[in-house]
């Protein structure tokens, strides 16, 4: 196997560890863009060379960047509820510094971590694939700054640089320091509703799958192009969070709140706290309702076919490695 020099932002986070680790494991040199003393820890620890530095800095990252012939861009601004000026500066000025460093560099090609969350713009996610186009009005925050950011990586690609899009739905596994968390603290808060009683269908992915679809479209993704990744076929998302919560010793909730009145509750609260401002984050969000209060179900096929992406971290397993001992 060819090894490779990988440079890769985000890495500190849950997807840019395991991707470093994956590297490593396949004998590529590694550096990792790391902004504070704690991401610099746990970029050396899952194998990188740390490079000091962030997002703003192009000069560093085109420094970080030389020699090496592929950039993973994983870093991206992820709460939930944040001001814009936030999302604009670190997901979309963010990628646009990377892709203009490792354009300077002379980088072979970037793979962009990006998100189903691009596509939200209220219409129904069911059974999309790539040719669903990016929306004209994505929902504002996450969803908007994930659009723009892709759009920047799509239209970057060239002859000297190629860009591409890996797209994972649901992101969970071991090491998650993020969503299972926030689940687990919000049902023993006693805040914990299913919207519409949960029994829409969801598809997921764990993070081995996604560090393998992005490994995989390295190597033989299109030049401008957006794989989905998932586990496969779709979950009932209640069925699978009692799952998740389940391995972490914590019981399900029962107690559901109808779609309707979810939605009324995310926009009010969303008013509330941008008129006042209030301190904090509203309690439901549009993104937390159309992200999981619905179906949300995308079709990987196209990463099957051209890439041979797999899968291979089945659900079963996935949940067994998350069970607290």
């Amino acid at each position: 196997m060819k090894q490779h020099g990988s440079f890769v932002t985000g890495g500190s986070g849950f997807v840019g560890r395991r991707l470093i680790a994956a590297l490593r494991a396949r004998g590529d040199e590694v550096r990792a863009l790391a902004r504070s003393e704690a991401a610099i820890a746990a970029v050396v620890a899952a194998g990188a060379t740390p490079v000091h530095g962030d997002l703003d800095a192009v000069a560093t990252l085109q420094q970080g960047m030389q020699g090496c012939d592929r950039v993973f861009h994983a870093a991206a601004h992820t709460a939930e509820w944040a001001p814009a000026a936030a999302y604009e500066r670190v997901t979309v000025q963010g990628t646009r510094n990377a892709l203009a460093a490792a354009r300077t560099a002379g980088v072979a090609r970037f793979i962009h971590v990006g998100s189903e969350a691009a596509l939200v713009d209220g219409a129904p996610l069911q059974r999309v694939d790539e040719t669903r186009p990016l929306p004209r009005n994505p929902l504002p925050g996450y969803p908007a700054s994930k659009a723009a950011s892709e759009a920047l990586v799509r239209a970057a690609n060239g002859a000297t640089l190629e860009t591409i899009v890996v797209r994972p739905r649901l992101i969970w596994g071991a090491g998650d320091s993020t969503l299972l968390p926030q689940l687990v603290q919000a049902v023993r808060a006693g805040q914990f509703r299913w919207i519409g009683g949960g029994r829409h269908l969801t598809s997921t992915c764990h993070v081995d799958n996604a560090v393998e679809g992005l490994l995989r479209a390295a190597e033989r993704g299109r030049g401008g192009e957006v794989y989905f990744v998932t586990d496969g076929a779709p979950l009932e998302f209640r069925d699978f969070v009692g799952r998740l919560l389940a391995t972490q010793g914590v019981a399900a909730p029962t107690g559901s709140l109808p779609y309707g009145v979810a939605r009324l509750v995310a926009a009010l609260g969303e008013a509330l706290w941008r008129t006042l401002p209030l301190p904090g984050k509203p309690p439901l969000t549009r993104l937390v309702l159309q992200l999981f209060g619905r179906e949300v179900t995308v079709d990987d096929g196209r990463a099957r076919r051209e890439l041979g992406y797999r899968g291979a971290t089945s659900v079963a397993a996935g949940l067994t490695a998350m069970r607290v001992r």
